[in-house]
């Protein structure tokens, strides 16, 4: 079970996440490493809120792959380089998160693997220790 919060005494989040996730019972993890803005025929697109879209649905990639949801996510770590219009980024992000409030982390960096690299996202996620496909008949 994961449950989300925003303690009292500490500053409401700045976004669309929580602080903290406490995740309880027989779990399964999966760490999603770094997920770039390229497509799987190979195309990079110079945009970078383009690229945010692409590496998002990689992420829905590997979860599927996995028998997981986009409701398991608990922590997003999202690196930019270089400049990236915020309002563009914030409302793509929105989209892709809809309801969810996983803990995040946004860092702009100097550079990441290669200069045409301009959005990298890890995520991690945790469910319940049976398959999806067994969750969502039980729901």
């Amino acid at each position: 079970m994961n449950t989300f919060r925003n303690p009292q005494g500490i500053a409401a989040p700045l976004a669309a996440y929580s602080h903290q996730a406490e995740i309880t019972g027989p779990v399964r993890w999966l760490v999603i490493s770094g997920q770039i803005g390229m497509t799987p025929t190979g195309e990079l697109p110079d945009d970078p809120v383009e690229q945010l879209g692409i590496a998002l649905d990689n992420v829905t990639a590997n979860l599927e792959a996995a028998g997981m949801r986009h409701e398991d996510l608990v922590k997003l770590t999202f690196y930019f380089a270089g400049e990236v219009d915020l309002q563009r980024r914030r409302r793509r992000m929105g989209e892709w998160l809809g309801d969810l409030r996983p803990c995040m982390t946004v860092m702009t960096v100097a550079a990441l693997a290669t200069p045409a690299l301009r959005v990298e996202v890890e995520a991690l996620a945790c469910t319940e220790d049976i398959p999806a496909t067994q969750r969502s008949e039980q729901q």
